[in-house]
């Protein structure tokens, strides 16, 4: 009996340990994500449009969904930016987000959810967002966006 007690305690404190281990990883990653989504609105605001896209993939496999448009690839993803908030007459604005939700999906996978608002000189828009995050070998990349306008 005390055997048996003894081999429960010694389980129980492998489980804790374990499952401590893989909260401080999780934690770890999550605020590796968050400083990905923090550098995104620094570069923004700057009006550094390629330090923003850092926060993606840089890929062709790269995907970006905004209302009824689907846009493939970094490159193909940079030039939006540019055509909406970069071209003659169009001003970036101030940029932040909000109401984050950071889930992971596994130690390379992340689930992202939360609001953007963008403040221009003479406009405001906002909307939500849907981010799929996986580490890759240069840190954690958004692999997927989706992103709605409420205006």
């Amino acid at each position: 009996m005390i055997k048996r007690i003894c081999t429960l305690m010694i389980i129980s404190a492998l489980s804790v340990s374990v499952f401590a281990g893989q909260n401080k990883r999780e934690s770890s990653s999550v605020r590796q994500i968050r400083a990905v989504l923090d550098a995104q609105v620094e570069a923004w605001n700057r009006r550094d449009l390629e330090g923003f896209m850092k926060g993606y993939w840089n890929s062709p496999d790269l995907s970006f969904y905004s209302t009824s448009t689907k846009t493939a690839g970094w490159e193909a993803t940079l030039t939006r930016y540019r055509q909406q908030y970069q071209s003659e007459g169009r001003g970036m604005g101030v940029l932040t987000f909000s109401d984050l939700q950071i889930e992971m999906l596994g130690p390379a996978g992340a689930f992202v959810r939360g609001r953007w608002h963008l403040k221009m000189s003479s406009s405001e828009a906002g909307g939500l967002f849907t981010l799929i995050f996986r580490k890759l070998s240069d840190g954690w990349k958004i692999i997927h966006d989706h992103t709605g306008s409420s205006q």
